[in-house]
């Protein structure tokens, strides 16, 4: 529901003065989550939501569509013409300096960029300081209740087996017919999830050989795509419960079709499995201290350790992304690499820490997540941590 009191209070604690939330047609799916509309209630004109840091929020809508912010709080303004939109939006903004829109300066986040740069530089002209609104779009889009957050460990005790599935199909078919194709493990692990009931937007990578030497690698478009004895296996796959207001799990894991792991993948896996500890303990150390954390920082202690092992061209992407109802989420991200992500790292939401090395003979990931409940106590989702990779005709 919304909440303009605790809307009101995280403007105070973040010293803001408004909050302009602006949608046309559904380019700010964060402000239309903000407030509330629903998904099919998409619009063909402009309008303008302005929360002050205290008093009364301020409408500014269409003509044609003067009800679409009826169930929020406030004065309502209609405009026509487009000179009655450019008075409007003047109004909404008198006497405010410092205010928050969901931008990002550069080409530095375009998780939270949902509004376009001519809408910007009118407020702008206006008088008005515009500031990111990446911390305010976490508090209220990115964290989670205890609803979700129950489904996400409800969802979390499935994709965790469904590891069990793929180790245990690749050894029966490897022992019963020589080998088994990734496509048939991806089928496999989207059984399972069905059966359990999860859902997911895109099944998962499996990945073999060099295969799992691509990050995003769609799974069965390799070279070669069969699973046989003596193959290095890398397997990514994400589901949430299918029912409303779900949020993902997300894991990857590594095996080895065989009985001992070769020693080239185990100094690979133990390098990163070693970063994937070194961000967690960061996070831990972190709410431990009540020290404020941001997601670059979690990313530079999980890279430094890739770095100083001599491998740190091969990791190619960030630490770790934002988990919600999407599985790359509008929360914090853990990168200092693509961008440089100056969100901290909130109670009430969860986010991956996925290290890779990448190399042309295999790619080594270990991924779990992460959530920090509203008491900011860490947990670590998806089961036991990875600590070898799985040699799967000795285990299964």
């Amino acid at each position: 529901m919304f909440d303009l009191h605790r809307i009101q209070a995280a403007l105070t604690e973040l010293n803001l003065d408004a909050w302009l939330l602006y949608d046309f047609r559904g380019s700010n799916i964060l402000a239309r989550r903000v407030l509330e509309l629903a998904p099919d209630q998409m619009g063909s004109r402009r309008f303008f939501y302005l929360i002050p840091r205290t008093g009364e929020p301020l409408k500014l809508v269409h003509r044609i569509e003067s009800g679409a912010l009826d169930h929020l709080p406030g004065s309502k303004t209609v405009y026509l013409k487009w000179q009655e939109l450019e008075a409007g939006i003047k109004h909404l903004v008198s006497g405010q300096k410092v205010v928050a829109m969901e931008y990002s300066p550069g080409v530095s986040n375009p998780y939270i960029s949902r509004v376009d740069g001519g809408t910007i530089e009118f407020v702008r002209g206006l008088g008005v300081e515009i500031v990111p609104s990446g911390n305010l779009i976490q508090a209220f889009e990115a964290t989670w209740d205890d609803e979700q957050a129950k489904m996400h460990f409800e969802a979390a005790v499935h994709t965790n087996s469904a590891y069990e599935v793929a180790w245990s199909h690749i050894a029966k078919h490897v022992r019963e017919h020589g080998f088994t194709t990734e496509v048939a493990i991806r089928d496999a692990i989207m059984d399972h999830f069905h059966k359990h009931g999860l859902t997911t937007y895109h099944p998962p990578i499996v990945g073999v050989g060099p295969n799992s030497g691509d990050p995003h690698y769609e799974t069965g478009t390799g070279a070669r795509t069969e699973v046989r004895e003596g193959d290095f296996i890398l397997v990514d796959l994400w589901a949430k419960c299918d029912r409303p207001r779900s949020v993902y799990s997300d894991l990857t894991r590594t095996g080895f079709v065989g009985k001992e792991v070769p020693s080239q993948f185990t100094k690979a896996f133990n390098v990163v499995a070693a970063a994937r500890d070194a961000a967690i303990e960061t996070v831990k150390k972190a709410y431990a201290t009540s020290q404020p954390l941001r997601g670059w920082q979690v990313d530079d202690a999980c890279r430094k350790v890739i770095e100083d092992a001599g491998y740190g061209a091969n990791f190619v992407h960030r630490t770790g992304h934002s988990i919600g109802q999407e599985v790359h989420g509008n929360g914090a991200n853990m990168d200092n690499l693509e961008t440089r992500e100056e969100r901290l790292v909130m109670r009430n939401t969860c986010f991956s820490v996925e290290p890779g090395i990448y190399l042309p003979e295999f790619g080594v990931r270990s991924e779990i997540n992460v959530y920090v409940d509203g008491q900011g106590t860490v947990h670590v989702t998806g089961g036991e941590l990875q600590r070898a990779i799985v040699p799967i005709l000795g285990q299964y």
